[in-house]
């Protein structure tokens, strides 16, 4: 997809590469409300979903560290999120979770149910369609308490993230959005963090080692959530650009 001079930059500037995928994906987000608005925000919810889901188990070598690129995509939800709940309110930041842990649960399912699906025997098409279908199954071949870890985590999280970023702005006002998207985000992704490592790793290895992956995939999020202040507030601005009468 891209020319052999940007793959080869990018194979020796892996960090490089890193800051410019969130930086997409960020501003990808909010291009997406500035166009489409509140509508624009719940698809880029469910976009990152998706992502999070099919890129969660690609690991990768970031600053010294092992990290998974779903990382990027599934923090970029709560930088939706904190949209919602800064320019529309708490109700419709809480929908979005609902909605959000839908697009979750269909995808889960729809994946899974696709692995049930044999590929083709046909000789002149039976290689190619094997090489895909384990390719496909090395994936998206989720067990039980990777689903229930990745769903509970979702949930608990994105509810408290919301609640959070509504009682620091009930009181500090309009002012420090940068506080309650940090202070909100942080929280909530630690709570997550913990949730999921503690379901989904520990018991497949010990605590100590489960508590060291998820401390580990916790740095990330946390330098995420600071990038991402610059983007909540281009987004604050296409927010007064969309509406107005309202600021």
């Amino acid at each position: 997809m891209f020319p052999n001079s940007i793959v080869n930059f990018f194979a020796g500037n892996q960090e490089a590469l890193w800051l410019t995928t969130l930086l997409v994906d960020l501003a990808g987000t909010v291009v997406l409300y500035r166009l489409f608005g509140k509508a624009g925000l719940q698809v880029a919810i469910a976009t990152a979903i998706i992502l999070a889901n099919l890129q969660g188990p690609k690991l990768t070598i970031i600053f010294g560290m092992q990290t998974s690129l779903g990382v990027i995509f599934y923090s970029s939800i709560f930088f939706a999120t904190d949209v919602l709940s800064e320019n529309y309110g708490k109700a419709e930041a809480n929908k979005a979770v609902r909605m959000g842990f839908a697009v979750s649960v269909i995808v889960l399912v729809m994946l899974s149910l696709a692995l049930l699906f044999l590929p083709s025997d046909r000789p002149n098409t039976a290689a190619f369609s094997a090489t895909i279908h384990n390719a496909f199954a090395t994936i998206v071949n989720f067990t039980p308490r990777f689903i229930f870890g990745s769903l509970l985590a979702y949930y608990v999280s994105q509810s408290f993230d919301v609640w959070a970023f509504h009682k620091i702005k009930k009181i500090t006002g309009d002012r420090w959005l940068w506080l309650r998207n940090n202070a909100s985000t942080m929280s909530s992704q630690a709570i997550d963090t913990l949730i999921y490592s503690l379901v989904a790793w520990w018991g497949i290895v010990d605590l100590k080692t489960a508590l060291a992956l998820g401390a580990a995939k916790y740095v990330f999020k946390i330098g995420i959530a600071m990038i991402d202040t610059v983007f909540i507030y281009w987004a604050k601005y296409a927010y007064g650009q969309r509406h107005p009468a309202e600021v």
